[in-house]
């Protein structure tokens, strides 16, 4: 069902306390808006509320966004509330991220292309030049940054750059295969999102899915998580896993493997556009569609 072009995201994240539903509840009934969708979670563990409303402003008139802020900071205030308000026509401007491998940016692109995803791509980076024609096909600006052992913290200056001039919300790493610096995951701490592959045990080094078959795998899967300073154990977004057996060989697995990277990546980003991820205490509060 095709959702109104009208509507609003209202989030907000605070310390668990009497009032914390009904004051979102009843300011949006004050304000006559419309509530579409809600979801909400209190953790027990971290004492922590968490609220998602998509709601529909009255239509009979013109929609006061700078109003309905500051009423709403007046009462959030009382609960040392962090909030957002967010319309959901905005588009948000996503850099991808990409080196040889074409899989998950053929997904994106093609998400994007149809309007499945919501979203501006005003860059595609790379450190290889592979790509360069597939992005000259969607009439995007490619920027083909070379990176080595001696140049690394002068490519990833050229790439946070080229993201502060395209003055991007998310980063997706679409199976960007650069290990980061500290210093880059702490500036893009909560706006980058990195894709691979997930085999238990968890296979390291070259050629997992060869490594997965000559151990006899029952399980692929892929795991979307933010970056951070631990190499592919950031925040978790989503999951994706199938069940294989003893008839899949390694180009099989790999099949399947990439498969689960392109729908559990493309769920993250739509679950990121969409607000409906929290960052709390090193992990995910993630309301699904």
């Amino acid at each position: 069902m095709a959702k109104p072009k009208d509507t609003y995201y209202l989030t907000a994240h605070c310390t668990g306390s009497l009032g914390t539903v009904d004051v979102v509840t009843r300011y949006l009934r004050e304000q006559g808006c419309y509530v579409v969708e809600m979801q909400t979670f209190d953790d027990v563990v971290s004492k922590h509320f968490f609220i998602r409303v998509e709601f529909r402003p009255p239509r009979e008139q013109a929609f006061d966004e700078g109003g309905f802020k500051s009423g709403f900071e007046s009462r959030a205030r009382n609960f040392a509330m962090q909030w957002q308000l967010t319309a959901t026509s905005y588009r948000p401007n996503v850099v991808i991220m990409v080196s040889k491998f074409d899989h998950c940016l053929n997904d994106l692109l093609y998400r994007y292309r149809t309007g499945q995803l919501a979203i501006e791509i005003p860059a595609i980076i790379s450190n290889h030049p592979d790509l360069q024609r597939l992005a000259d096909w969607h009439h995007i600006p490619y920027y083909h940054l070379p990176v080595s052992a001696d140049n690394r913290a002068e490519q990833e200056a050229q790439v946070l750059n080229v993201i502060d001039e395209c003055e991007a919300d998310l980063v997706v790493l679409a199976r960007y295969m650069q290990v980061l610096s500290p210093e880059m995951c702490d500036t893009l701490n909560g706006k980058a999102i990195n894709i691979h592959h997930s085999l238990l045990p968890g296979f390291k080094g070259a050629k997992p899915y060869h490594q997965a078959y000559h151990k006899g795998v029952k399980l692929v899967g892929a795991t979307a998580h933010y970056i951070n300073n631990d190499l592919d154990e950031g925040p978790i977004i989503t999951q994706g896993v199938e069940v294989v057996d003893h008839s899949h060989y390694p180009e099989q697995l790999t099949a399947k493997g990439r498969d689960i990277e392109c729908i559990t990546l493309a769920r993250a980003v739509q679950y990121h556009i969409e607000q409906r991820v929290f960052l709390h205490n090193g992990k995910t509060v993630v309301f699904t569609s």
